[in-house]
């Protein structure tokens, strides 16, 4: 009885708190809008049932019509009745001023009315199948003049949290499309997209919602452009409570809006057009090449190949792919049946190993979307307690092309690690990226990574869509990295800016970037050169705000290359020294001493940094926003025993700074490495915060 009891309570409190939002009325299937009627049937088998969508759009659920009228449209007025004093409401509504077409024969067709002229609803008295020859009514129905139609919902504006994310008030058209307009973004998140969930606020718990144009690619730069985005699969507003820019790969919100409880918005009945942007050119699609006898599918822009053979038991794959010796390509099953999901997903990694001299092939889980660490991430399955499933077959070399070929079996005990591959299409991942100082695979460019459902059979035997030789695979686009600056001063200023693309962060320091660094002196990443036993000032406007992670960067010094000491375990903590900008309380725990107001280079437009072959004409491409409040100011004297090396690091953020090198007195120290000495001085550093602080006010 208790258990029963217990049950029941347990429904109850279910119901409470779900149904009102996602067993919303209005998000079942079977509706359709506001309920006008039934068509009263005079002639000709006329059915349907009517439905007001939005104020100039009406819906007819399974209408019929025998089509024998000679004269016969939709037909709208004003009058007490159905008159000869109405209008045409055309169908199919070609958008064009030729006289509209005279109704066919329709059996349980549903139909989509726009009012023509500007019409809205709240203008007609009611809705008939009318006969103009003969002015005989067929049907109709009467509008109600208490109606109250499904109406578009007006937002917010995105908040302004990062990257130059702004836009003016958001529209919710229907249940499922959003208009945005004026939206500017400045591209340079890492892995970024549209992002809707649950809950007060955005979190990881969210899903992507493709772009204007339908796709799932990692978000570009907007330069105020009006655009409409619709949600995926069987999403609608009333499942969700806010619509986010959100970068996947960090975690980090860039701005959001939240969606209201109280909608009454229309349904999505096809009623809202998608219309793309004057730039956007459709991919033109290729008529299919005639099969083969080999499978083989060309992955990544034709990238990388994978070709393969149905052995029963086993299937042979062969990968290749125009990567370097410290690169990799991985290859495997979606963690998710449907779409390209990183995490869960089971892989195959193939490259070559310059240490060994040969190639390799190894099996991956990955149970996070992170280095491994032995127990989590992107782990070769060896090194967290299973076994490599891949057999190595051969490998080669030619021409820049890497071709790997290994088997490994349709299904295994080691379900925990690997999935069974079924003997029907399934969802696929690939990626080419950098080899780590383990030889295992890191972290890759966003660029670098199915994004879409990419469908493979391995059961079957002429699935051949490959349209390169093997050797006329693409290039992939080189660009040439930005030199590494490098300062020598005893006072620098810090604050937040873009990492620089392919050209910068990445390539100088090997490390993956989530989109924004340390700006040292008004210079991305310099190394800094200091003098043991001499006192050195930075001044430090990362953001003093922990509620906003995505503006909470305070400036630390440390010897460890990554930083992000907030982040770390108490035993993690034991390995990472800290020479400034980090006290303790009186409960041991750590703060940061160095949190002053927020100061970020951002893009005037969007990110340049392809088309800029030097940082100076990068910077150009900048501007400087800086929120109220005072800079930080951390005060380091450098102490005999710091080490040759050290780096000044994020205190919450992994991988936002870089090197300081530490000599002894008398030592030459470097030159920029744009070519001149960068000179600080207290002074200048005094004229700069007073005049920043006299244009703010």
């Amino acid at each position: 009885m208790k258990a029963t009891n217990l049950l029941v309570l347990s429904c109850l409190i279910l119901c409470t708190f779900v149904v009102p939002h996602f067993g919303h009325p209005r998000n079942r299937p079977d509706y359709y809008g506001k309920l006008i009627g039934n068509l009263r049937v005079y002639a000709h088998g006329i059915k349907g049932t009517v439905y007001a969508v939005d104020e100039n759009t009406i819906f007819i659920k399974g209408f019929c019509y025998d089509g024998t009228g000679p004269d016969a449209y939709f037909w709208v007025g004003s009058t007490t009745q159905p008159t000869p004093d109405g209008f045409i409401v055309p169908y199919p509504d070609n958008g064009t001023t030729q006289q509209p077409a005279v109704l066919r024969d329709y059996d349980h067709k549903d139909i989509i009315l726009k009012l023509p002229l500007g019409k809205r609803i709240r203008d007609i008295k009611w809705l008939s199948i009318w006969c103009r020859r003969f002015t005989v009514n067929f049907g109709d129905v009467y509008i109600p003049s208490d109606l109250e139609v499904p109406k578009a919902k007006t937002l917010s504006e995105f908040s302004r949290l990062a990257h130059g994310l702004r836009s003016e008030n958001i529209t919710i058209l229907d249940s499922k499309t959003f208009y945005i307009p004026n939206l500017h973004y400045d591209g340079a998140g890492p892995d970024a997209y549209f992002w809707v969930g649950t809950g007060p606020e955005p979190t990881s718990l969210g899903t992507k919602v493709p772009n204007e144009m339908g796709s799932l690619e990692p978000l570009r730069g907007y330069q105020g452009e009006d655009i409409e985005i619709v949600l995926p699969d069987n999403l609608t507003v009333y499942d969700i409570q806010w619509l986010a820019v959100w970068c996947v790969q960090y975690r980090h919100n860039f701005g959001h809006v939240l969606i209201p409880k109280d909608l009454d918005v229309p349904p999505a009945l096809g009623q809202t057009k998608i219309t793309p942007p004057w730039w956007y050119k459709p991919t033109t699609t290729s008529m299919p090449i005639k099969p083969k006898s080999t499978n083989c599918k060309e992955l990544l822009d034709g990238r990388v190949q994978v070709q393969w053979i149905y052995m029963g038991d086993d299937v042979e794959i062969t990968l290749s792919g125009r990567i370097t010796e410290n690169e990799y390509i991985a290859f495997g099953l979606s963690g998710r049946e449907g779409k390209a999901e990183m995490v869960d997903g089971d892989v195959v990694v193939v490259g070559y190993d310059r240490a060994t001299r040969s190639f390799f092939a190894e099996d991956y889980y990955m149970s996070d979307v992170a280095q491994c660490d032995g127990k989590r991430g992107v782990c070769p399955d060896e090194r967290v307690g299973g076994k490599n499933d891949a057999t190595l077959i051969h490998g080669e070399r030619n021409n820049g092309i890497t071709k790997v070929t290994y088997t490994r079996p349709m299904r295994t005990n080691e379900l925990e690690k690997d999935k069974i591959i079924p003997d029907t299409d399934t969802s696929i991942i690939a990626a080419i990226g950098p080899l780590n100082s383990r030889r295992e695979a890191n972290a890759h460019n966003k660029m670098d990574v199915t994004t879409e459902d990419i469908r493979i059979d391995f059961t079957s035997t002429n699935d051949h869509s490959c349209k390169n030789s093997l050797y006329d695979l693409p290039k992939i686009y080189d660009i040439d990295a930005w030199p590494p600056a490098k300062l020598n001063d005893d006072t620098f200023s810090a604050r937040i800016g873009p990492t620089g693309g392919k050209r910068g962060y990445e390539r100088i320091t090997g490390s993956p970037s989530w989109g924004i660094a340390w700006y040292i002196n008004d210079l991305l990443i310099p190394e800094l050169t200091v003098t043991r036993g001499q006192t050195y000032t930075f001044i430090v406007e990362g953001g003093n705000s922990p509620t906003n992670p995505a503006r909470y960067h305070p400036l630390y010094i440390t010897d460890s290359p990554e930083g992000g000491y907030a982040q770390k375990s108490e035993a993690e903590r034991t390995k990472h020294k800290v020479y400034a900008g980090v006290e303790f309380d009186k409960e041991g725990q750590p703060y940061p001493t160095a949190a002053g107001r927020y100061c970020e280079w951002t893009h005037k437009t969007i990110d340049m940094s392809a088309d800029s072959k030097t940082f100076e004409s990068f910077f150009e491409t900048l501007r400087l926003e800086c929120e109220q409040g005072e800079p930080a100011k951390l005060v380091w004297t450098v102490q005999e025993d710091t080490p040759d090396l050290v780096y000044y690091q994020c205190y919450t953020h992994n991988n936002l700074g870089w090197k300081i090198h530490v000599v002894d007195p008398g030592q030459n120290s470097p030159m920029n490495g744009l070519g001149q000495r960068v000179t600080v001085t207290p002074l200048s550093i005094f004229i700069f915060t007073l005049v920043t602080s006299l244009l703010l006010r």
